[in-house]
């Protein structure tokens, strides 16, 4: 019996040991690249897959979105502006097998291919369309990188530009060039305030200067504005011409 159990004890551990080289378990999100003795079979998964030993090899693809940061690029915009941007992409595979067959690497490949296109679109831009229209510049990329990933199998689906670094001159002259931008706001709109002042003053002037009766009333009130002020003593003119009128009237014949 002893005998018999180390006979068998040899081929139970061959055994085992084909089946641990066998059998694969994939995730919901991975998928597998079967090649049999170095020819592509077909893709697998998800679930437990059974594998051919010594013969098949399998390359495990994972389709879930990956996020990669583009590292800071140095870059010359169109108007001589050195500045330095990084941005983040997120892609993901879409056809497992174009993604193993179609380049060596294609995480490496799409990290190239997205700090290039970073590059080169930049520099075709002016600073200040870099600053304001980072949502159209993020689409132009995205368009770029994705129709250099599709033969890959590889779909970007988000470029971000995270930050673009400014030479501190350059920030100093933006700085200069948003106070100069507010206080020529601020002069044009006190400047349309007299405007406006002005108007309603000659306006206001017309309606006065057909009654001279108005311009008794408009005199008092101005006394009246100014003796509402702490002052102990308040010495005002009175023009004779504001009561001329009343001596030119016609008595009263009654009196």
């Amino acid at each position: 019996m002893q005998s018999l159990t180390l006979t068998f004890l040899p081929i139970l551990l061959l055994v085992l040991f084909v089946l641990a080289n066998s059998l694969r378990v994939l995730r919901e999100y991975e998928r597998g690249v079967i090649f049999r003795l170095g020819r592509l079979q077909r893709v697998k998964g998800p679930g437990l897959i059974l594998l051919i030993p010594m013969v098949d090899r399998m390359v495990k693809v994972s389709l879930r979105i990956v996020p990669m940061d583009v590292p800071p690029q140095d870059v010359i915009t169109k108007d001589n502006v050195s500045v330095k941007v990084n941005a983040v992409i997120y892609f993901k595979v879409v056809s497992p097998q174009m993604a193993i067959i179609g380049v060596e690497d294609y995480l490496y490949a799409t990290s190239q291919v997205a700090q290039t296109t970073l590059r080169s679109v930049m520099g075709q831009v002016e600073m200040d369309d870099l600053l304001s229209e980072r949502n159209k510049l993020n689409l132009q990329i995205r368009e770029i990188i994705d129709k250099a990933t599709e033969p890959w199998g590889v779909e970007v689906s988000t470029v971000e530009i995270k930050d673009v670094d400014l030479p501190q001159e350059m920030r100093r002259a933006m700085a200069r060039q948003a106070e100069a931008e507010r206080e020529r706001r601020s002069k044009v709109i006190h400047a349309d305030g007299e405007f406006q002042a002005s108007q309603k003053l000659a306006e206001a002037a017309v309606v006065i200067s057909s009654d001279p009766s108005a311009i008794v009333l408009r005199y008092l009130q101005t006394l009246s504005e100014i003796a509402r002020e702490n002052n102990s003593t308040t010495i005002f003119p009175v023009p004779i011409d504001l009561f001329r009128h009343f001596a030119s009237k016609p008595a009263d014949p009654r009196s």
